[in-house]
């Protein structure tokens, strides 16, 4: 019994390391969890211990580890909702037709922001985004004193 509490406990140890630097959103945090909640158990049961007490010091980790777990990947689920795309809001761009437009690395459908009496964007226009609604970019035509020289 005590082997496998040493080889559960150190288990347990690579799987919390392996959940710091890979993304599994708690996975390998919850099978560290058990890992190290049974390990400890146990190593009490087998260092003589009252079976109670095993118990309640595998019980205590698992409780433990469990809401860390839990609050980590809530935390890290939570990120994937944050918006990304409005830091494209005051970027250049180059257009590359009237409803396409080159930004940040990357090709964007676009609209262009209406203005009486201006000519529809043409190819190499440079453009400002000026709003994000989904993958579609708001786009005016850039400034002279936008432009870099």
């Amino acid at each position: 019994m005590l082997a496998l509490g040493l080889l559960l406990v150190l288990l347990g140890v690579i799987l919390v390391a392996a959940e710091a630097h890979v993304p599994t959103h708690g996975v390998l945090g919850a099978g560290a969890v058990v890992a190290l909640a049974l390990g400890v158990a146990l190593l009490f049961s087998a260092g003589g211990s009252a079976a109670l007490v095993a118990v309640f010091a595998g019980a205590g980790i698992g409780l433990a580890g469990g809401a860390t777990v839990a609050l980590m990947a809530r935390k890290a689920l939570g990120t994937r909702r944050l918006r990304q795309h409005n830091s494209l809001v005051g970027r250049m761009g180059v257009a590359r037709g009237a409803d396409s437009v080159f930004v940040d690395g990357a090709l964007w459908r676009a609209r262009q922001w209406e203005f009486e009496g201006e000519a529809p964007l043409a190819r190499g226009d440079p453009v400002v985004v000026e709003r994000v609604n989904g993958l579609t970019l708001t786009v005016r035509p850039a400034n002279e004193w936008e432009v870099a020289p």
